[in-house]
C-alpha cells in the first residue's frame, strides 16, 4: 500500500517515530474524534441523517492506523487482504460479516 510507505517516511522524515504502544493510544484517540464528530452532528443519535464526519479526521484515524502497522512492522495490505477474506468466509459460512451469532446477542 503506497500509502503506508507514504507514512512511514512522514515519521521517519519528521522524526516521529514511538514505541507501538504510543501509536496504539493515538489511533483510539483519532477513532475518537470520529465518534465525537458523529456524535455532536447527529445529536446524540437523535437525528442520524444530520450526521457529519469531517474528512480530516477520517484522514487522521487512517494516517494512525498506516503509523500503527508500520511500528508492528505489519505489512496494512496483507492484513486487508486477511480481514476480506475472513469476512468472505463469514458470509459464506452464516450470511453475515458478523463474528457475532444470534446466541451472543442473547446475552
Amino acid at each position: 500500500m503506497d500509502e503506508q510507505q507514504v507514512v512511514a517516511a512522514f515519521v521517519e522524515e519528521h522524526e516521529l517515530t514511538c514505541d507501538p504502544a504510543y501509536r496504539i493510544l493515538d489511533l483510539a484517540a483519532e477513532v475518537g474524534e470520529i465518534a465525537a464528530d458523529a456524535t455532536k452532528s447527529s445529536k446524540w443519535g437523535a437525528d442520524p441523517e444530520a450526521l457529519d464526519v469531517k474528512s480530516d479526521e477520517i484522514g487522521d484515524a487512517l494516517f494512525s492506523l498506516l503509523a500503527v502497522a508500520n511500528a508492528l512492522d505489519v505489512d496494512a495490505d496483507d492484513a486487508l487482504d486477511e480481514a476480506l477474506e475472513k469476512y468472505r468466509a463469514r458470509i459464506h459460512q452464516s450470511g453475515s460479516a458478523s463474528s457475532k451469532t444470534e446466541t451472543d446477542f442473547d446475552t
